[in-house]
This record gives structure tokens, sequence and C-alpha cells, in this order.
């Protein structure tokens, strides 16, 4: 039965998302560039009022247009969207003088949308005569690092996870992944009921998806490391190893049974391009949603570090990391710290499950063994045992991998993350920021 503690912050989420209606900002983006299409060449559009379509299968779009030598006029037009493959698919068109023609629509989609003249003629894309020209090559590295940072955010959360048991009991605990696409499930549920209930403002329905996948990846968290993971802790580390990777075969057939082998999709958000710097046709351009989810993951990353230094819990951690019976006759609850410790690990799976279905807008049960592995190794990398550490490996593979795809085959990416293990455990077994030896903690 779930306690009070349990159950309140579920309903809070519910209620929340009552109050939470978003635009799918791809539906509005292929709308926005059929509005050329139907206006006089040379004529000058100012975009007004965007409204999603009752049941959220498409969007209006009102404007003012001033074609060349005439007064200007207020139009709309109305898209109408299936989904193809998780992914919105133009299905009808709609003005103030009535539908588009069938001819004229297939026409369209064929032969205009997605062109490059298309996406150049879109009214709402970025300008980017205001920003600072800069050389390519700067404008370009920017690029990428602006790109894989949320990428970083993913794997230095992760990373972090499992730097928390390990430091505490000298355990590598898997399923930090699985429990990720968990909480990338959750993302979606949470901003499914804000579509479904109506949402006016994005943040609200952003809010309640990372609700619901913190709070479900640590419940989920706090009870398997109750029933299986501590009555182990005491042991070797083989049954802990074979105990979390059974753990994590079954919450990934479970995600597979449950929510099927394709990915699932949410609604994209605050994904409009804004324009940072330019190298003359080449633009420089970040997400609003990519700054949130980098803002919020950093932030948890530095919370985090505060909470292990600052507070009680930190003490008590370092105290049971450092001598478990010492910690003990100086009242540290041994049982409390490591349900604690694993409930904050599975939140930050959570968030970053959170951060991988709001940036990348699909989530799938195949996620997690890819992600639980790049974060090990970014954990490794960074210092296993050490939180900070892990952070920051989780920074170096993200950028790293950036790097790599940006100057060379992308093919061989995870060959040379692996190599980049190899050279840095071959350097510095400990890790770059963690101690020396193989040990997380000296006797």
């Amino acid at each position: 039965m779930l306690r009070p503690y349990a159950v309140v912050p579920a309903i809070l989420f519910l209620a929340i998302a009552g109050c939470a209606t978003l635009i799918d900002t791809d539906q509005a983006r292929i709308c926005r560039t059929v509005i050329p299409a139907l206006n006089p060449a040379g004529s000058v559009l100012t975009l007004g009022r965007q409204t999603p379509a009752e049941d959220h299968r498409g969007l209006r779009i009102v404007y003012r247009a001033e074609p060349p030598g005439e007064p200007s006029r207020t139009r709309f037009i109305a898209c109408r969207f299936a989904e193809s493959g998780g992914r919105p698919e133009l299905t009808g068109v709609a003005t103030e003088r009535g539908p588009l023609g069938e001819a004229a629509f297939l026409y369209l989609k064929r032969f205009y949308l997605g062109s490059p003249e298309a996406l150049l003629e879109d009214p709402g894309a970025p300008e980017a005569a205001d920003v600072p020209a800069v050389p390519h090559a700067v404008a370009y590295a920017l690029q990428q690092v602006v790109g894989g940072l949320p990428q970083a955010a993913v794997y230095g959360l992760l990373a972090a996870a499992y730097s928390l048991i390990y430091g505490l009991v000298g355990r590598i605990v898997f399923g930090f992944g699985e429990i990720a696409a968990l909480g990338g499930y959750g993302a979606l549920l949470g901003v499914t009921l804000a579509v479904q209930l109506g949402a006016r403002d994005p943040l609200a329905g952003l809010a309640v998806a990372a609700a619901l996948s913190i709070y479900a990846a640590s419940l989920y968290g706090m009870v398997s490391g109750r029933l299986v993971v501590a009555p182990l802790v005491a042991g070797p580390g083989l049954p802990i190893l074979i105990a979390t990777t059974g753990l994590m075969m079954a919450l990934s057939e479970f995600q597979r049974l449950t929510q099927g082998n394709d990915l699932r999709w949410a609604p994209p958000v605050m994904n409009a391009p804004v324009p940072l710097l330019r190298s003359g046709d080449f633009v420089t351009t970040f997400t609003p949603i990519a700054l949130l989810v980098t803002v919020v993951s950093f932030a948890a990353g530095a919370a985090l570090l505060v909470v292990m230094r600052r507070t009680r819990f930190g003490r008590a951690w370092r105290a049971f990391a450092d001598d478990p019976g010492a910690a003990a006759l100086f009242g540290v609850d041994s049982r409390r710290i490591f349900l604690a410790t694993f409930a904050l690990s599975s939140a930050l799976a959570g968030l970053a499950g959170f951060v991988i279905t709001a940036y990348w807008g699909g989530v799938g049960f195949g996620y997690g063994l890819t992600l639980g592995l790049k974060a090990l190794v970014a954990a490794i990398i960074g210092g296993i045992g050490s939180v900070g550490g892990g952070l920051a490996g989780g920074v170096v593979i993200g950028l790293a991998e950036a790097l790599w795809s940006a100057t060379m085959p992308l093919e061989s990416r995870d060959i040379a993350i692996y190599a980049l293990l190899s050279i840095t455990l071959g350097l510095r077994p400990g890790g770059l920021f963690g101690w020396r030896d193989l040990l997380p903690r000296r006797v």
C-alpha cells in the first residue's frame, strides 16, 4: 500500500496538468511554410495568433498579408495533420476562402513543402541579420558545442547516479539506463495529459512531465533498491551484478510489452531555432527547449554537489562511504542512507529521461541499454565513486561525441568513445577526478 507522500504528489501533478494548450512546433513550422505559397510573390507577411485545433490534430494561424501595391488584410490558414511514424503529416489546408482543392493540395505537398525554397520563405524563420558575424570555424564549433550540451547533460546525470551508489557501497548497480527510459515514458505521459486536458503554457506541460518522470523513476528505484539490492549489499559484488542485470532486462521487457517496439513521440515544444552567430549563409542557432533542459540539468548537478557537501544527508553519505562501521556507531542508519541514495540516483535517471523526451521528442524501450553503457563509461572516466567526477565525465563524453560526429565518420563514434575509456584507464585507473587506485575509497 502506497503511503500518502507517494500518492499526494501524483494527484497534485494531475491537477497542475489541468492548468497547463500546447502548440506542436513541427506542425506550426509546416503550416507556416504553406502561407507564402497562398499569397502573391513579394507579399509582406506578419504572423499573428496561433491556436491549436480542439482535437490537437492541427492548428490555425492568423496573419496579415500585404501584397505589392495593395493594402494589407487579415487572413488565416488552418492545417490538419495525421501522425506518420510519430511525425506530423499534412492532410488538409483551409483558408478564409474554404478548403484547398485536392489537385492544389497534392501539388503543394509534392513539389513545394520540404523544398529549400519553402524553408527559406518560412515567415516564422529566425532572422540572422542582427547577430554577430564570426569566422566559419567559430560558428561551426559553437554549433557543435550547443548541440552536444543536452547529450552531455543526460550522460552527466546518469553517471552521477552510478557514482552515488558505487561511492557509497563499492558496487556497480546496473539498470539506470532503463530507469531513464521509464522516466522518459513518465514525461511522455505528463505531456500527453497536459495536451489532452488543455495547456496554455508549454512550461506548465514540461513541469508536469518533469515531475512525473522524476516521481516514477524514484519510486521504482526505491522499491527495487529495497527489495532486491539492499539484501545483497553486504555480500560479494557478483550477486548484485546478476540481480541488477535481471532487473534491467525485466524493466526493458516490461516497457516493450506495454509500450510497443516503436518509439513513442511527444509533441515538440519550444523548438523554434534562435540565431546566435552567423558566418555567411551558416547560422549558429539554439532552441529554447535545448537551453531549458541544459540549464535544468546542470542546475540539478550543481544542487546535487551542494547537497553532498552541505547537508546532513551528504555528511552521512560521506561518513558511510569512508567507514560504514564507524558511521553506524555515530548514528548513521545504513538502511535509510542506502534507500535515500537509491531514490536520489533514480531521480537523477528520471530527470535524464525527461531531458530525452523533452529535447529529442521520442522515447523507446531500447534506449536504456545504450544510455546505461555510455553513462557507465562517463562515470568511470570521471572517476566512479566521485559524484562531481561523474558529472564531469558525462560532459566529457557528450562533447566528445559531438566533436567526433562533426569531424569524423559517425559509424565509428562509439569505437572512439570506448577507446577513450581504455586510454583513460591506462593512464589513470581511478578516472580523471577520482582516486588514483582502483578502489572507491582507501581502507
